[in-house]
């Protein structure tokens, strides 16, 4: 298997230049947090726990509503959601690439 792949999947950005994109390590993060491992989660990724609220939330909302696209929810959170990934994901690049730094909070070893 390539070295780059983790359990059969890569991600295109890091794999064409190195650099993890805003979204690595995020799946595991949320899967962390919705099992409940907190910690781990955050280790992957700051948001994983975020993200893992927000899909039990809007789960619950979809079931009441009985549809897939929810009515009635504002969608500024996901612009403001998207620009705070992005700001963390810049942290995390100067923490990991420009300082050196390995663990929390910088990007983890795949």
């Amino acid at each position: 298997m390539h070295p780059d792949l983790v359990d059969g999947w890569s991600c295109p950005l890091r794999s064409l230049t190195g650099i993890p994109c805003p979204t690595c390590f995020l799946t595991r993060a949320t899967g962390a947090a919705l099992t409940g491992n907190l910690e781990a989660s955050i280790e992957w990724h700051a948001f994983g726990p975020l993200i893992a609220a927000g899909l039990i939330a809007w789960s619950v909302l979809a079931i009441q509503q009985r549809r897939l696209i929810l009515v009635g929810v504002p969608s500024w959170p996901l612009g403001w959601g998207a620009l705070a990934m992005l700001i963390y994901w810049l942290l995390r690049l100067a923490i990991s690439f420009g300082m050196g730094i390995e663990g929390f909070p910088a990007f983890p070893k795949a």
